[in-house]
This record gives structure tokens, C-alpha cells and sequence, in this order.
């Protein structure tokens, strides 16, 4: 509180026509936000202020920053209340809540990122930091952040933000500010390799699941439902998915990822939307090669997703020569594709409706032709195995028959064996 008192005297002098807060937060771009009003403190005093932080707990100062920024929202509602036509609303703004309470609150947030993953949760739960109003002011906080650590700063858009755009209140003013943020962050300076490398913070993921699902939905929208946000979202979601799908491969960890992340893209595989379903049979082969397991969850509701099993099994054979390579060893494709062909059989049989049928005619036909690459690569591996089998074999009788060789011998062994 005194950090706080101590810049807001500094900044008594400055009133509201001087810096017209609200205004500002409207009218600019979050690129131009993120500087404001940290643009105009000194070196000298922010190398200061940073060293003082530095040395308060998370935990303190994430309260800092609740507060700072309830202090902001009660001088926000104070100036809509002004601006309604109560005089005595404008003239209560506090002057701490203007210039004084953004530098500081700027100053916690880029010296210590972490304050603000302490209450994120708050501010995704907590009504009164809902709303279109309120929107731009989290976003400008997580800018801060993301300004002292990317990490921080994608953790916050994926968990805080991105629900947003998939919510019952998301808007064109709300999806475009939130597009601004991940654009900015996607554009810092090795961003793409910082967030890669550091796409498990502190046990948890940058982009969960649910965040690539979300990510995967909006890039790939039915063509009557794309808006001009379907572009932008294309231009950011290589570098999310990579991220989404980053991590120790083998892992437990990534393990769970796999299977989470197969429960959706199996769903969205199966969808009439030749991107989306290309998309997320893509996705289904990546957990199908992170996660041994994942054969097993497929072959459980291989008939109630046949649509995108159809999907899957043909990329497979289209793009066997790759995938084989990646999906190695073959043994658990082998015994999920057997299983496949025994249920295809049965569908035929049994299935009366005709959509169905013809569904499993389609998986019986590339589960036959994977079946036949399988076959004839395991017989090629059993080739190989017996032929190294002999040539060591052979290696051994030559090398005993070496000790006893007649070196005198070997012109006439070279003419008996070959005619010049």
C-alpha cells in the first residue's frame, strides 16, 4: 500500500484530462495498451520499483494486484455513472485509480508474471471482472505479464480468454481484442521457440486440451460460419497446435494429453467439414503415435464413430509411407486393425440401415489394404531377421574356416569360382 501511496502522490498533479484513462483503453490498439503508462516512467525508477518487488512474496502481491485492479473497476463504474449524467459520479474518481494505480499495478505484473496466474482463477469465476467493459482492462494486465514471461502471458489467454470466444457472450469487439493479445504475444521475439521449449509450466500446460479443441473449432468452422476472424485464427493455430501438442513424448504426462485429446478429435474427424475432419484425423494419428493406449480407446467406440474411423483409416493408407515410419512399432496398429476388420464383417452382416452399411464397407476397404501393408512389412521384418540369422552363421563358419585355409590355395579358389 505504501508502494502504491508513494507513486500516487508522484502522480497527484496529473488529473483526468491529462490522462483520460477510459478513453484510452477504447480507442487503442493492445499493442499500443500494453505500453500505457509505463512509457513514461524512467529508467532509474523502474529499475527501483523492480528491485523492491522483487523481494515481496507471490502471494502478497497477487493480493496487490486484486486490489489494484478493484480500485481501477470502482473508478471505471464511478466514470460510467459520470458519464450517465451524475456529476457527483465523475467527481468522485480517485486520483490513485488513474495514473498512479496503472503504473503500479504494470510495474507487479512485468516484475512478477506468477501474481497473476495466482488469481486467474478468481478472475475467470468472480462476476464482477465479467463483461465487455472489463474485458480490455484484463486483457491490457495480461499484456504486462506476458511482457516479463510469454509463458505467463499464453497460460493466461489460453485458460482466461479463449473460453470466451467459444461462450454464449462472445462478440466481434470481444473476439477482436482477444485475437490482438495472442497476436502481440505470437509476434515477441523467438516466441515460437520460447513457448515450445517451455510448453509445461510449473506441471501445468500452456495449452491444455480444452484450449486446442477450442482453437481446433474456430479454425475450422462449417464455410456458413465463418466470419472474418476465421483467417486470423488460421494464421495462429500452427504455432498453438505445436504448442498444444509439445511435451516429454512417452511421458505419463503426455500420455493423459494423448487420450484427452484423442476424445475430441475423434468426435471432430467424424464432422461434415472436410478441414476440420482432414485436421483432426491428423491430430487422432499423433495421439495414436504418442500413446500406445490410444489403439485400445479407439477400438472402444470404433462403431459409434464410424464416420471418423473412415476418416483415420484412410489417411493411414494414404499416407502409409510416412506414418508407418512414425507409428513404429507396428504391433499395436497390427492387433487394432484385426479387430476393426472382425466388427466390419459383423456390420455388414447385421447392420440394417444403409448409411451404416456403407460406412463399413468403406473401413472394411482400407482396413483390408492396411492389413495387407502390415502383413507384408511384418513378413519383410521376418525376412530380415532370418537372413541376419544366416549371415552370422554363415560369418562363423568362415571364420573357423579361415584358421585353417591354405593361403597358397586362393588363386585357384578365385579361378574354379569365377571365369574372367
Amino acid at each position: 500500500m505504501r508502494f502504491a501511496d508513494y507513486f500516487g502522490r508522484a502522480f497527484s498533479a496529473v488529473n483526468s484530462s491529462q490522462f483520460p484513462w477510459v478513453k484510452m483503453f477504447r480507442e487503442n490498439t493492445v499493442a499500443r495498451l500494453a505500453d500505457i503508462p509505463l512509457s513514461h516512467i524512467s529508467e532509474a525508477v523502474y529499475k527501483t520499483s523492480a528491485d523492491w518487488i522483487n523481494q515481496r512474496s507471490i502471494v502478497a502481491l497477487g493480493s496487490f494486484v486484486l486490489w489494484s485492479l478493484d480500485s481501477i473497476l470502482a473508478d471505471l463504474a464511478s466514470q460510467q455513472g459520470g458519464s450517465k449524467g451524475s456529476k457527483k459520479g465523475a467527481q468522485q474518481a480517485s486520483s490513485k485509480s488513474q495514473v498512479a494505480m496503472f503504473v503500479v499495478l504494470a510495474l507487479v505484473l512485468r516484475r512478477k508474471p506468477d501474481a497473476l496466474v495466482n488469481v486467474l482463477p478468481t478472475l475467470r469465476e468472480g462476476s464482477k471482472y465479467q463483461g465487455q467493459d472489463k474485458l480490455v482492462f484484463i486483457v491490457w494486465m495480461i499484456a504486462q505479464a506476458s511482457h516479463g514471461d510469454l509463458a505467463v502471458g499464453l497460460y493466461s489467454w489460453a485458460h482466461n480468454l479463449l473460453p470466451i470466444m467459444s461462450g454464449k457472450s462472445s462478440n466481434p469487439q470481444s473476439r477482436d481484442i482477444i485475437l490482438q493479445l495472442v497476436e502481440k504475444i505470437l509476434s515477441a521475439p523467438k516466441a515460437r521457440s520460447i513457448l515450445v521449449s517451455g510448453a509445461v509450466r510449473k506441471g501445468e500446460r500452456l495449452m491444455p486440451p480444452s484450449a486446442l479443441e477450442i482453437l481446433l473449432r474456430a479454425t475450422f468452422p462449417p464455410s456458413s460460419a465463418r466470419i472474418k476472424a476465421t483467417e486470423r485464427f488460421a494464421a495462429i493455430y500452427p504455432s498453438l497446435k505445436e504448442v498444444a501438442l509439445a511435451g516429454a513424448s512417452g511421458s505419463k504426462a503426455m500420455k493423459q494429453v494423448s487420450q484427452q485429446i484423442l476424445s475430441f478429435a475423434l468426435k471432430a474427424a467424424g464432422e461434415s467439414i472436410p478441414e476440420l475432419s482432414k485436421e483432426a484425423a491428423g491430430i487422432s494419428i499423433w495421439c495414436l503415435t504418442e500413446n500406445a493406449d490410444c489403439y485400445k480407446q479407439w477400438d472402444k467406440v470404433y462403431q459409434d464413430n464410424l464416420e471418423s474411423s473412415v476418416a483415420i483409416l484412410k489417411r493411414l493408407m494414404e499416407e502409409w509411407k510416412e506414418l508407418s515410419v512414425k507409428m513404429a512399432p507396428l504391433d499395436p496398429l497390427r492387433e487394432t486393425i484385426k479387430n476393426f476388420r472382425q466388427k466390419n464383417e459383423k456390420g455388414m452382416e447385421t447392420e440394417a440401415d444403409a448409411a451404416r452399411q456403407a460406412l463399413f464397407r468403406d473401413a472394411d476397404k482400407y482396413s483390408k489394404a492396411l492389413s495387407g501393408k502390415l502383413s507384408h512389412g511384418h513378413g519383410c521384418l521376418k525376412g530380415m531377421a532370418v537372413a541376419i540369422v544366416a549371415l552370422a552363421a554363415g560369418a562363423a563358419v568362415m571364420s573357423s574356416n579361415l584358421e585353417s585355409w591354405d593361403w597358397k590355395e586362393l588363386p585357384v579358389f578365385i579361378s574354379s569360382q569365377f571365369s574372367f
